[in-house]
């Protein structure tokens, strides 16, 4: 075997089953290992920051990697936007980065870059391999990585390192050691939450199914709130699972939320920090005495809350309080509140939403709390251009759910060139595309800052409608069949079309 299909190798045998791929001149001999070796599914995606996105939102779904495989510096660099959403999400991603042959870096070609300097802002691992016998190891040691610490690791392959005889000696596959959590931790958050008023802010493998029932036995026996954080990466949702608040995105608001406790005892996620700083209002949204951890996302967090519900002697069963009902399916023009109701009434059991609206999804999460069982994923990193391309990879993870794509027009013209491999690819995603033609959230940052008038530049720079951007053109330009609706019963319509049928569909809903 050469390098390259020592490599491709000894993924099929880490469980890599699937390489989200835009590949160039120095990962040929990596895409001819693909035909060589099969059981990798690749998929083509026509920008890297697809390919990133994709193979977040497959570790997502199955808390395991797919494979990117990129070119060089510039290719690592397009996709950095969702490597950074990947690593505030904790999904664990293996990058694999071709690289100029080791004898011609030292000319400085024209794509030559610091590739590790670029790679070393989101990945928990990184290393260059410096010959072909040692790419099987590298990549064991980068899956191993990302296993333990739930990250994106990154691994750089030269061209001649690809190219080289390199035998066929791949490492056993190692055992993971399994993540723990503090007794004491446990003892000093019992004692919080019997002290006075409190709540358990959930992140992580908090906001699973495990987690939630466990959080509600929790908060059954002390009293407690449950709240979510603003941002998480997924939250299983609906049904019969114990509901919780979502920190709100503006740090006065979030605030005004927790300074209603005594104690906020954090599981799955870290001490909660507000999105950008603003004169006068503090970073943290929890002071440090009121602030009690239980587990952070690296520790086993399912099992500290279960050591927690034991040491309070929580029911094991959880009292079905009523749910509010659904909202009512709304008619006439389109706005934040009907679009988001129309969705939660029609999304099915068992779906996927990724939820990337910002201002236009701000009531979704609401009007969804009574929606069936589903999963809520949601833009982790504040980077946006996430939604299109994590739609792609939880349809590659889940082929047997429906996966709807809530996405507003800012956010959705990142990663357009998504669409085009859920057409290749046949994948049964349909996205929403909430378009209130601006970038309404420097509107509505705008207002808050007291600005009573903008001037002509400043309204230019949150306007998207001169010239607006044409959904229907762009999803059927790149294979996905388009509407364009703007009422609540054109909305309703259609998305019962899209959901009755297989493959990509793409719904503009127009707001007035």
């Amino acid at each position: 075997m050469n390098g390259a299909q020592l490599l491709i190798a000894a993924a099929l045998s880490e469980g890599i089953e699937v390489c989200f791929a835009n590949p160039g001149t120095t990962e040929l001999p990596l895409v001819l290992a693909l035909d060589e070796t099969p059981g990798i599914r690749s998929i083509l995606c026509l920008h890297e920051n697809v390919a990133t996105g994709a193979a977040d939102g497959y570790g997502r779904m199955l808390s395991k990697p797919a494979m990117c495989l990129l070119h060089l510096g510039p290719g690592l660099a397009n996709g950095l936007t969702n490597l950074h959403n990947a690593r505030r999400a904790g999904t664990p991603l293996l990058n694999v980065i071709g690289e100029h042959a080791t004898w011609h870096i030292r000319a400085d070609p024209l794509l030559a870059s610091n590739i590790e300097a670029l790679a070393h802002t989101f990945s928990v691992f990184t290393k260059r391999s410096t010959d072909a016998q040692n790419t099987a190891v590298n990549l064991a040691d980068a899956i191993n990585a990302t296993a333990i610490s739930g990250g994106v690791a990154t691994l750089i392959v030269p061209h001649d390192c690809q190219l080289a005889e390199a035998g066929d000696v791949r490492p056993a596959c190692r055992q993971v050691p399994k993540s723990s959590y503090s007794p004491a931790n446990v003892s000093e958050s019992a004692k919080a939450l019997q002290r006075g008023r409190s709540a358990i802010l959930l992140g992580g493998k908090g906001l699973s199914e495990a987690g939630l029932k466990l959080a509600g036995r929790i908060a059954v026996a002390t009293g407690a709130d449950l709240l979510c954080d603003t941002f998480f990466a997924r939250m299983e949702r609906g049904g019969d699972l114990p509901t919780a608040t979502r920190l709100p995105y503006f740090p006065d608001q979030a605030l005004a939320l927790t300074r209603r406790y005594e104690s906020v005892v954090l599981a799955g996620t870290r001490r909660p920090v507000a999105f950008f700083g603003y004169p006068g209002v503090p970073s943290y949204l929890t002071s440090e005495e009121q602030t009690v951890a239980l587990a952070t996302s690296a520790e086993d967090v399912l099992g500290a809350l279960e050591a927690l519900a034991a040491k309070l002697n929580a029911p094991n069963d959880i009292p079905q309080n009523p749910r509010a009902p659904l909202p009512a399916m709304p008619k006439g023009r389109l706005n934040t509140q009907s679009v988001a109701a129309v969705i939660a009434r029609l999304q099915p059991e068992n779906g996927i939403v990724m939820d990337e609206a910002l201002t236009v999804g701000m009531a979704y999460f609401d009007s969804s709390q009574s929606a069936p069982r589903f999963s809520h994923l949601m833009l982790t990193g504040g980077a946006i251009g996430q939604g299109p391309g994590a739609a792609t990879g939880a349809a590659i993870a889940c082929p047997g759910r429906k996966v709807i794509n809530f996405e507003s027009d800012g956010c959705g013209a990142y990663s357009v060139q998504a669409f085009w491999t859920q057409a290749r690819e046949n994948l049964d995603v349909v996205t929403i595309i909430g378009s209130n033609r601006s970038y309404n959230i420097l509107n509505v940052e705008f207002e808050r800052a007291g600005v009573k008038a903008l001037g002509p530049i400043a309204r230019s720079m949150t306007g998207l409608d001169h010239p607006y951007l044409d959904w229907v053109r762009i999803g059927e330009g790149f294979g996905v069949p388009s509407v364009a609706v703007d009422s609540a019963e054109g909305l309703a319509r259609e998305l019962e079309n899209a959901l009755a049928r297989k493959g990509p569909r793409l719904i503009e809903a127009i707001m007035s």
